[in-house]
């Protein structure tokens, strides 16, 4: 059963620019904004006090079952 949260087309790529950006995060203010705001909501990304977003762990695990399509970890 399927019990996780449906990622828009647009969050899907905000997560990917995401784990690109790795520690340097990504600014605030960018058109994908809103897409970081919901991303954060669910977990998978952070606001820091700079106001950068970035990656969480589980957004890191996220993004490798729907963006990388590799299987689960047990």
């Amino acid at each position: 059963m399927w019990n996780e949260p449906y990622l828009e087309t647009c969050c899907r790529s905000a997560l990917n620019r995401l784990r690109i950006a790795r520690a340097l995060g990504r600014p605030p203010g960018l058109k994908d904004g809103p897409c970081l705001a919901r991303l954060a909501g669910m977990g998978f990304c952070r606001e820091r006090p700079d106001g950068r977003f970035e990656i969480t762990e589980a957004g890191i695990d996220r993004h490798r079952t729907e963006i990388l399509k590799e299987p689960r970890a047990a």
